[in-house]
């Protein structure tokens, strides 16, 4: 590794088969039909240190918000931006300028220093185990100390991030798979650094473009991984409206990449917001920390607020998450609290099939209608992991025959002609020289390593036996796959479904053994998470011509910093709250050890089975709808019939998973979350349309291209402005954590 490290400091920035405008020719080697450009470094300590600070904060935020409701967020277009934003302040010191390769690799390490809590399952797992009965535990462990911690850490952090890599070839390089996030973050890089939009010279191959499922589910089984959503949802939903002047988010880049003068807003302005929003929800941190009462506003009278737990919380954060979840995902969440805190729970609850109080997991209304949610998102998720399971199959079996054509003819004998073109189209896809790539024998023993290190791990904090941990490895891997698939084609990663397989296969695999149960389904959504993180970030890498092997580095480094990190915070966050508790529920727990108690026979909640086969058969057809949706023959004559855009039925689809969320989640988060939301559409809108007031009286109208980059404008600034108000009440409440444990 050291020897890694040393030599990565030299590593260049390479561009394949592109003309840099900033290098000459003397800088630029040849190597095969390859151009490596050399004018500056891709990893350096500086980068790395600046991304592991900055994602030390995202990490502390994350557990806060994920012990409170599930909700992970990776943040990297706010990293690329805080980044660009220290460099640019010390750029009168620097001896080399801060380039765009250094930040991919900046926020590369910051994103896997960040996703620590939801891949280490600190707001899952972990608490899922401490809330089993002692007959359940069956006396295995079931609290770790920070050492334990650690171990766990570091047996779930490896063997995804390695399997990652030999997935880039195929979906970054040869199928072109978007990854929204990853392209929407290589392109907030390229206008930081003023380089041209990289994404005008992809051109997706028919493969990139598949199922829209929704832009809810980043969901680690129920904790929530909205990851990057930022990227996707809310500056999207902002840039586009049912007018014939909006544009898909793909056409939004092509076209301000060929208009004049579209450097978005100065990073200064950004930066500023972020800092201001940040301050203001530090300050509602503080203000709540010492007046808890401001906490549950009654805004819908006392009976409700008493009886029914209707509160308002004005978090700014949660108004953040709203934002950047993007106004259809908070809308179908707030349907899903009306269905299940104002309809179901009140029914459970006057029935008696849950008679104890209303917010109790166990004998309260509460937790009968969490029955209703993991039966939702164990439908849509399975439904849309099978839909990209059939793609898959399919796309192999086409290989196949297409390879079979191409190197046999019709008596059988081998085409030479033909082998040559097959041979040199392969040789084309591999357009990184491999002095930049992570060698085969790094990635294979890696993850023989890794496994064997996971096995070992489980082995000594669990007594699982090893062949029942490499039977969960082996699953989570083509698990994997699916995983990393759907989210390069929707920006969505089922890792709540992928929890959930595990779940069920382990019921055979170790029948009646709760913690084996949770701790197989940990492992396969920890290695589709670590997969799917790194992918999204090679992707940025390849657009903007990061060396993948620098960025394998960064991903490392981050997530071994991190286990220590979260490790530490998360036995402060112990100490000092109850957990679960009041102020930290911690539903994605919940979530993880019901379905472990369904899968080994415990039994339901009176009366709840009628509902569960309602809802899921509800939303077993709607993922169908969606991928309907996507193709043209099929949507083309429903959107002419309804007169609405394909784009716009496509994106207000509705969203299990957004839908659950707001079920298991209690309404003060998902209120504010809508409110969010809401306002910012409405802002949005009134700003156009001031915009397109002031462009009449002037005797002129606004063009379609002049909207849609009006409207990314005010997409970027309110995701920024998210950003702040997330990160400012996570860290306030960190550093509140403290001065309680410590004092």
């Amino acid at each position: 590794m050291l020897y890694w490290v040393r030599n990565i400091r030299l590593w260049p920035v390479h561009r394949f088969g592109k003309h840099v405008d900033h290098a000459s020719d003397n800088d630029l080697v040849q190597n095969g039909s390859h151009l490596v450009d050399v004018t500056q470094p891709q990893f350096t300590w500086r980068a790395v240190v600046v991304g592991l600070l900055f994602g030390t904060i995202l990490c502390f935020s994350n557990l806060w918000f994920g012990l409170q409701s599930g909700w992970i967020s990776m943040m990297s277009l706010q990293a690329s931006l805080v980044g660009f934003a220290v460099f640019k302040a010390l750029e009168r010191v620097l001896s080399v300028p801060f380039g765009p390769a250094e930040n991919v690799i900046l926020q590369t390490t910051a994103v896997a220093t960040a996703t620590m809590p939801l891949a280490g399952g600190f707001v899952g797992i972990l608490p899922a185990l401490k809330m089993l009965d002692s007959d359940e535990a069956n006396g295995a462990r079931t609290q770790l100390n920070f050492g334990q911690l650690c171990a766990w850490g570091m047996a779930l952090t490896f063997f995804g991030v390695f399997f990652a890599v030999p997935l880039r070839r195929q979906m970054v390089i040869k199928e072109k798979l978007r990854f929204p996030s990853g392209t929407a973050t290589a392109q907030m890089i390229s206008v930081l650094h003023k380089r041209p939009d990289p994404t005008l010279d992809e051109e997706p191959t028919a493969q990139s473009t598949g199922i829209q499922i929704n832009e809810c589910d980043r969901t680690g089984d129920g904790g929530v991984r909205l990851r990057r959503q930022e990227s996707n949802t809310a500056a999207d939903s902002i840039g586009t409206n049912d007018s014939a002047s909006s544009a898909e988010p793909e056409n939004i880049s092509v076209a301000s990449a060929k208009a004049d003068s579209v450097d978005d807003v100065q990073w200064a302005v950004k930066l500023v917001l972020l800092c201001v929003s940040f301050l203001m929800s530090g300050g509602y941190a503080l203000l709540a920390h010492f007046f808890p009462a401001i906490s549950a506003l009654p805004i819908f009278g006392s009976y409700l607020s008493e009886n029914w737990a209707w509160n308002l919380m004005p978090s700014l954060s949660y108004a953040g998450q709203g934002i950047i979840m993007g106004l259809p995902t908070c809308i179908w969440m707030l349907t899903g609290a009306v269905a299940g805190w104002g309809i179901l729970s009140p029914l459970a609850k006057t029935e008696g099939w849950a008679p104890g109080p209303v917010t109790d997991w166990k004998t309260g209304s509460r937790g009968w209608i969490l029955w209703v949610s993991l039966a939702v998102m164990i439908a849509e998720s399975m439904i849309s992991l099978g839909i990209v399971a059939f793609k898959e199959i399919y796309a192999l079996y086409y290989r196949l025959r297409h390879y079979r054509h191409i190197v046999t003819s019709a008596d059988g004998v081998p085409q030479p002609q033909d082998l040559d073109m097959h041979a040199a189209s392969n040789h084309e896809l591999d357009e990184v020289d491999r002095r930049f790539l992570v060698p085969n024998w790094v990635t294979w023993g890696g993850l023989v390593a890794s496994t064997c290190i996971c096995m070992g791990i489980v082995k000594a904090l669990f007594d699982i036996p090893v062949y029942d941990t490499l039977i969960a490895v082996a699953l989570a891997l083509p698990l994997a796959v699916l995983g990393v698939r759907a989210l390069g084609e929707t920006d969505l990663n089922p890792v709540s479904g992928i929890g959930k397989v595990s779940q069920v296969v382990f019921a055979g695999v170790m029948p009646g053994n709760l913690v084996g149960n949770l701790i197989a389904g940990g492992i396969a959504e920890a290695g589709a998470q670590q997969a799917g993180d790194l992918m999204q970030d090679l992707k940025t890498g390849h657009l903007l011509s990061a060396s993948p092997r620098a960025q394998f580095a960064g991903q490392m480094i981050g997530s071994v910093f991190s286990v220590f990190i979260t490790a530490g915070a998360y036995l402060l966050y112990s100490k000092v709250y109850d957990i679960p508790g009041p102020q930290f529920p911690v539903p994605t727990a919940q979530v993880w050890l019901d379905m472990a108690r369904l899968v080994n026979g415990h039994p339901l909640p009176p009366h709840v089975w009628p509902f569960i086969i309602g809802f899921a058969l509800l939303f077993v057809v709607l993922p169908i709808g969606a991928a309907l949706m996507n193709s043209a023959a099929f949507a083309e004559p429903v959107c002419r019939r309804l007169a609405i855009k394909q784009t716009t039925l496509q994106r207000w689809w509705p969203s299990g998973i957004a839908f659950a969320m707001g079920i298991y989640n209690a309404p003060n988060f998902t209120l504010m979350r809508a409110i969010g939301a809401i306002f910012v559409s409405i802002v949005s809108e009134l700003l156009v349309a001031r915009s397109k007031r002031i462009q009449r009286a002037s005797g002129a109208e606004i063009s379609g291209l002049q909207e849609t980059l009006i409207r990314r404008r005010l997409g970027i600034l309110a995701i920024i402005m998210a950003s702040g108000f997330v990160l400012g009440e996570g860290t306030f409440s960190f550093f509140i954590l403290l001065s309680q444990a410590f004092a």
